[in-house]
């Protein structure tokens, strides 16, 4: 088998939009950033259907396939979580001619855009300054981000290779810092019963941090969209201020938790859809100051980097750097 001279077809689906991309995975930067689309999930019966109009609409071929998504990938099936789409590997693949197609999760996508990204490409948040590794030298990173959902992964550098860590740590019980949290536990419990990071850490999850405050202030704010909670804090609405710094505060505590339990000491990646537009806050919040208070360990913890993520098309970018990384050692290759 050779490394074929078609581009690979790249996507990155989410529980919104539906983000697709070529890619040559002969290239150190694989991703053809001109060719990158955007559709609605809503406006397609199946990932199949999407990807075959975004070929047609780009009038590109392509013979093989990276695409990440936004649930647990099982065996030879994948079901978006925050979507009801459950995708078939076998029958996608068919249904676009590919002879091959990997699935993988959004965030082993995520993990793997960061052996791409540059200095450039991100933002420090806090006192920790970023150092990539050089070529060949052990890295171990974690990365989380908020969107419609909360993605968690990781990132494992070893002897010039990439090991990305497919998790689902967005659903691991929320566990509250401050007796204010401790109340929004309480009424979120009421609501939910169980209580997972992503009901707060997420775009759904500002709105219910919100609705939150505003129970613990004696009102109903009423239905609103995350976007309607931030740009109610940017008019200096009181309650919807407090609900962006619990949702920063929160946010950097469950990140600092994740550096401890990956062990990644060289740094955390924050993306996803919400980290841009909320990058003022988070720089300017108790983001860093809970990422670091971790007792015996926040001393180590002060060292650790936490970057956002700038680029548009991260996890387009590391659909990509999966792409090649899988055709490298195949005859032909570039290893």
């Amino acid at each position: 088998m050779t490394v074929a001279s078609l581009p690979a077809l790249v996507a990155d689906i989410g529980g919104t939009n539906a983000r697709f991309a070529l890619a040559d995975t002969q290239q150190a930067a694989p991703l053809l950033a001109d060719t990158v689309r955007e559709f609605a999930v809503a406006d397609f019966p199946s990932l199949g259907d999407a990807a075959r109009h975004y070929l047609e609409q780009i009038g590109a071929d392509a013979d093989r396939g990276v695409f990440a998504v936004a649930g647990r990938v099982d065996g030879d099936e994948a079901r978006i979580t925050n979507h009801p789409w459950v995708i078939s590997r076998a029958r996608t693949a068919h249904m676009l001619g590919f002879g091959q197609l990997h699935l993988i999760n959004d965030f082993a996508a995520q993990a793997m855009a960061i052996s791409l990204l540059q200095p450039s490409d991100v933002v420090q948040v806090g006192g920790a300054a970023w150092v990539p590794g050089k070529p060949g030298q052990p890295r171990n990173y974690a990365v989380i981000g908020p969107g419609t959902g909360l993605g968690v992964g990781g990132l494992i550098l070893r002897h010039g290779r990439c090991y990305p860590l497919e998790t689902e740590g967005g659903h691991v019980s929320f566990p509250p810092g401050t007796p204010e949290e401790i109340r929004i536990l309480e009424i979120l419990s009421e609501q939910f019963g169980r209580v997972s990071n992503e009901r707060l850490i997420c775009g759904p999850g500002l709105v219910n941090i919100h609705r939150a405050v505003c129970e613990m202030a004696g009102f109903d704010p009423g239905l609103l969209q995350p976007a309607d909670v931030t740009a109610r804090a940017l008019q200096g609405d009181p309650q919807a201020m407090r609900s962006v710094d619990v949702f920063c505060a929160v946010f950097g505590a469950i990140a600092g938790d994740l550096v401890l339990i990956q062990g990644a000491w060289d740094g955390v990646f924050l993306t996803g859809g919400l980290v841009p537009k909320m990058l003022d806050s988070l720089q300017h919040s108790g983001f860093r100051q809970r990422f670091e208070h971790k007792g015996r360990f926040s001393s180590i913890m002060s060292r650790v980097p936490s970057l956002a993520v700038m680029h548009r098309h991260a996890g387009l970018l590391g659909a990509a750097a999966y792409a090649a990384d899988i055709e490298r050692d195949l005859p032909g290759g570039t290893a």
